[in-house]
Order: structure tokens, then C-alpha cells, then sequence
């Protein structure tokens, strides 16, 4: 068994069973005796299914939302905004089962033509930051393309993905189709990985882990997506509107305590703006509400556990600097007292771009921030890193914004904004932030072989 801690209060949520290998293996040959009746149904009737699921998660909303602010510590209401999410991805993939089109080729001789076939059974393993939303875009298309489905949630945040599983349930999906199996990722995840009938793995979580689940994966010639770490930069030229790019920095960053892959933790400033930018900057963050997840007016709630406060601390604080000196600290907000797992939103000055808190992921409220003198400094600056998934660019200059966009190594970027996520469009990373897309037109191609059929003509 698991104890699942609320993070704001340390108090019990309650407990959840930790299966074991051979419970992974009953789960995978009923998926992979699922299989063929989920892929005969017709296009019509599984988009109606899903359509139907997503229906019925929009019902429940307000109940999964709670669910997660227990169980994950998200403020309401981005755990609003989360289990929406998760209905509208069931609603954007409920078009696809009907539009999965193969292709025909001109050939001599006769007719060649492609179809688009599912893989089998799909492992999607889901990390404790974002449990709905991620589970999700990994569940929806992998279901619309006809494949069954066994998702294993983060050992620390398994409550609303085995509702999610319920709610499938209630809304048609057949037995077998969509299994969530809570557990160790040293067990479950494991076997997961290795099981000979698990035609793909989609994870989400550490680049270590990942590199490990991409070696196992090659054993087998395993299908595999990975979305990995991230250390993204926010780039903001003096040129730029820069008390929007202010007020916008703190959302890009501390969104969700930090713990945000895309989190644009490094935010680069043109010399010549870089004192007025910090100005502006440091009222936004300590004006941040931070405090009881459930509360509607907080705008950050606490980290996940513990161990995740105390290795956020610890770039910051006891000599965090590449030379062993401290972090500069140029402002930072208020965090409760007492029980939670509770981390101020800090603003740090790095003293050289080898501090480990330039360079590392943080994964908490801890943003560093450094000047650069041209363009070309700040894309050197923005790549010099071993991640490419999200980032921003801030300027008024068109044609520097689409020289800088290409030129910066990420998978996401966005101009004159932070937001890096659309369920419609494709995301994912460069270099150590992954591989393959999800969401978008791209993900479901992902979740489907091609079969390529020559008819000869006599």
C-alpha cells in the first residue's frame, strides 16, 4: 500500500494498493485480449465512445479538481483548467477515428495503398506534476487510433487517473480498454517497459529515467515517445513591452509551484532593460498569493513532498554557487509556516552560467535571471543547455522574433507570450527534452503503423 499525503496539509488522503509484476502482466493480456474488438469498432461508434468519455469527465470536473488539489496540491483552479483540459483532448481526438486516412499511390502494374493500423497495447506512464492533463494525451489519442491502453499514474499522485479510469468505464469503453495500474515505477513501470506486448511506451518525467526506459525499450525495438526535462529561457530584448513581459514572467515560472518541465526558469534581459525589467518584476512576485491550494484567490500552492522542498532549497541556499559561494537572491515572496511542503517564489542572480541553478533543472518556484548585450548572446545563451522544450521571446521586431525563433534550439516557443501548451497543436522537445509529439495531428500518426498493399492489375 501507498499513503497518499495531501502536500499543503501532510495530513492522509488515503491509501492506494501498490500492484506488483504479475498483476502488470494479468492487466496487459486483458489489453491485448481487448485488442481486436476495440479495433473493429466501427470509426463512428469510437468516436461516439469518446465523445461520450469526454462528456462524462465535463460532468465530473469540479470532483476531479478536487481530487488533485488534495492529492497534488494544485490550486483549484488550475485543477479546474486541468480536468477540462483532459475533456476537450477526449473531444479534439473523438474526430480522429474517422479521419485516419491511408493513402493511394500511383504505381505500374496496378494500385498500391497505406492504412493506418494501432500498435496493440500502449504503456503510457504518467509523472505526479501534471497526473490529468498528461494521462490524457497520452489515453486520448492512443484510444482514437484503436489501441488499447494500460496507464500507470506517479506513485505520488494516483487519485484522479484511477477516476478517470472509472469514468471511462461509465461512459462504454469495453473491459480491457483503458487499465490504470498504481504503483512503483520500479515495479509497474518496469514491467511496463519490458513486457514483450506492450507495442509502445509514452513517459513523461526525468531525462535519467528516460534515457533508461529508451534503452530498455531498444531490446525489444519498442515504440517509445519521451517528454523529458526542460530548462527553458525567456528571452526579453529592451525593445519589448516590458511591463507586460513582467507581469507575464511570474505565470511562466511559478505556475504550479514551479514543478513545470516548460517552466521558463532562466529569463535572459538586453543589457539596456535589465535593471527596469527586475523593477517591474519584483512587485509581481511578491504580490504572489501563495498558500491553501483550495482557496480560490492563491495563485501558487506548495511543492509535492518533502524531498522536493528540500532539493529546491538547495539551489539556492548553503553555498549553491559553481564556486561553492551562495546564490544571489535579488527578491523573492512569502510562503506559509507550519505543516506543507511550502517554498517562497524566488528571484536569484546568477553568478556565472555554471552555477547549477542556471543550468539545472530546479523544478520548483526559482527563477535566475541574466543580462545579455545582442542577439547573438542571447541565442547562445538560450542554447547553451542539454534541454530545447519550451521557451519565449519578448520584442516588438518582427523579423528579430522569427531570426531568433529559428535559431533557438526548442521544440515550443512562443512570441510576446509564456504559454506553451495547445491540445491542438504539437508538443514536445530537442535534445535531452525528448522525443516524438504529443498532442496535435502529430501525436495520433505516433499511435498507428503504416501498412503499405500493392493490388497488381492482372
Amino acid at each position: 500500500m501507498h499513503t497518499v499525503l495531501d502536500p499543503a496539509t501532510e495530513e492522509v488522503v488515503t491509501e492506494v494498493e501498490s500492484l506488483d509484476a504479475a498483476q502488470v502482466d494479468e492487466a496487459v493480456a486483458r489489453a491485448v485480449a481487448a485488442g481486436p474488438a476495440w479495433r473493429a469498432v466501427a470509426p463512428a461508434d469510437r468516436a461516439r465512445l469518446l465523445r461520450r468519455f469526454a462528456a462524462v469527465v465535463d460532468a465530473h470536473v469540479d470532483e476531479l479538481a478536487e481530487l488533485e488539489v488534495r492529492g497534488a496540491g494544485h490550486t483549484i483552479g488550475n485543477a479546474r483548467w486541468e480536468a477540462g483540459n483532459v475533456r476537450d483532448v477526449l473531444d479534439y481526438y473523438a474526430a480522429a477515428p474517422e479521419r485516419l486516412f491511408g493513402r493511394q499511390i500511383p504505381v505500374a502494374g496496378g494500385m498500391d495503398v497505406t492504412f493506418r493500423e494501432p500498435l496493440g497495447v500502449v504503456g503510457i506512464i504518467v509523472p505526479w506534476n501534471f497526473p490529468m492533463p498528461i494521462a490524457g494525451w497520452g489515453f486520448a489519442p492512443a484510444l482514437a487510433a484503436g489501441n488499447t491502453v494500460v496507464l500507470k499514474p506517479a506513485e505520488l499522485t494516483p487519485l484522479t487517473a484511477l477516476r478517470l479510469a472509472e469514468l471511462g468505464r461509465e461512459a462504454g469503453l469495453p473491459p480491457g480498454v483503458f487499465t490504470v495500474l498504481p504503483g512503483k515505477g520500479s515495479v509497474v513501470g518496469e514491467r511496463l517497459v519490458t513486457h514483450e506486448h506492450v507495442r509502445k511506451i509514452v513517459f513523461t518525467g526525468s531525462t535519467e529515467v528516460g534515457t533508461r526506459i529508451l534503452r530498455q525499450a531498444a531490446d525489444q525495438v519498442k515504440r517509445v515517445t519521451l517528454e523529458l526535462g526542460g530548462k527553458s529561457a525567456n528571452i526579453v530584448f529592451a525593445d519589448a513591452d516590458l511591463e507586460r513581459a513582467a507581469t507575464s514572467a511570474p505565470a511562466g515560472v511559478f505556475d504550479n509551484a514551479g514543478q513545470d518541465c516548460c517552466a521558463r526558469s532562466r529569463i535572459l534581459v538586453q543589457r539596456g532593460a535589465y535593471d527596469r525589467f527586475l523593477e517591474l518584476l519584483e512587485p509581481e512576485v511578491t504580490a504572489l498569493r501563495v498558500g491553501s491550494p483550495a482557496e480560490p484567490d492563491v495563485d501558487m500552492g506548495p511543492l509535492i513532498s518533502a524531498g522536493q522542498r528540500d532539493r529546491v532549497r538547495g539551489f539556492v541556499e548553503n553555498g549553491a554557487g559553481a564556486d561553492g559561494g551562495p546564490v544571489d537572491v535579488a527578491f523573492r515572496g512569502s510562503a506559509p509556516e507550519g505543516p506543507g511542503y511550502w517554498y517562497p517564489p524566488t528571484v536569484v542572480l546568477p553568478r556565472s552560467t555554471a552555477d547549477p541553478v542556471w543550468r539545472e533543472e530546479v523544478f520548483g518556484p526559482v527563477v535566475a535571471v541574466l543580462p545579455f548585450d545582442d542577439e547573438a548572446e542571447a541565442v547562445a545563451l538560450a542554447n547553451d543547455t542539454e534541454y530545447g522544450l519550451s521557451g519565449s521571446i519578448w520584442t516588438r521586431d518582427l523579423g528579430r522574433a522569427l531570426r531568433v525563433a529559428r535559431a533557438v534550439e526548442s521544440g515550443n516557443l512562443s512570441v510576446n507570450s509564456n504559454s506553451s501548451v495547445r491540445y491542438s497543436t504539437p508538443f514536445g522537445g530537442f535534445k535531452r527534452s525528448g522525443l516524438g509529439r504529443e498532442l496535435g495531428p502529430d501525436a495520433l500518426d505516433s499511435f498507428t503503423e503504416v501498412k503499405n498493399v500493392f493490388f497488381a492489375d492482372d
